[in-house]
């Protein structure tokens, strides 16, 4: 191979591993070809890419990523799974791959830039999927509203039954409760003043004016001669 293919695929290894989520090396001896393409169709639905390279151009990736302690466990016909997403989807499908096809050896990995050994990957598998997570969380947050709401309702009814007993405690001791009493409408005044009636036979003061003559002034002769003089 070319100098410049081996660079090429170098840098190919270097950017799967900083930009996969997650990544697990296996060893693949024993697989036939339709193995490893069953194998990489269960791996599909967890966003997981199943690759093999040679260790030479692995190890060398790994070194110029940072990720020195990859470099022993490139021995031996070693594959690379990218994993884009959840990783315990991934680590579910190796880890049932496996149980039928025991030629599948996980030898370690990445989560995120940790270093994880067997036993991790091992426990990867085992935690519960992402949706089922979300809904035992969602469950937890809605189970104290849920107690909240069954302690009022508690609460309510033992108060209820409480006045219940209070009232037939008292009526058993002979305590007679109050009745309701009868709503009143308060009488009339008797005190309050009447208006007084005018007398039936009252004339009023401007009808007695009316009929009363007008009484003229006596009238003095404008041609009435001037008294005598004694002279």
């Amino acid at each position: 191979m070319a100098r410049p293919e081996k660079v090429a695929v170098v840098d190919e290894i270097r950017e799967k591993l900083a930009g996969a989520d997650a990544a697990v090396l296996t060893e693949y001896r024993g697989l036939k070809v339709h193995e490893l393409a069953a194998l990489r169709g269960a791996l599909r639905p967890a966003g997981a890419e199943f690759k093999i390279f040679k260790n030479t151009l692995a190890r060398r990736a790994a070194e110029e990523a940072g990720l020195g302690e990859l470099v022993p466990l490139l021995e031996g016909p070693t594959a690379i799974t990218f994993v884009k997403g959840d990783a315990v989807v991934a680590a579910k499908a190796l880890r049932d791959f496996g149980k039928t096809n025991q030629a599948l050896i996980v030898k370690g990995g990445l989560l995120g830039t940790k270093v994880l050994v067997p036993s991790d990957i091992s426990a990867l598998a085992e935690v519960a999927p992402r949706e089922e997570l979300l809904a035992r969380l969602a469950g937890g947050f809605q189970a104290p509203m849920v107690k909240a709401a069954g302690l009022f309702q508690a609460f309510t009814r033992n108060m209820a039954y409480g006045l219940k007993a209070l009232i037939d405690q008292r009526i058993e001791g002979g305590e007679a409760l109050p009745a309701d009493e009868p709503e009143t409408t308060p009488a009339p005044d008797a005190t309050a003043e009447a208006p007084a009636a005018a007398p039936a036979d009252e004339t009023p003061a401007d009808e007695t004016l009316a009929e009363a003559p007008t009484e003229s002034a006596p009238e003095t002769p404008d041609d009435a001669a001037p008294a005598a003089s004694d002279d």
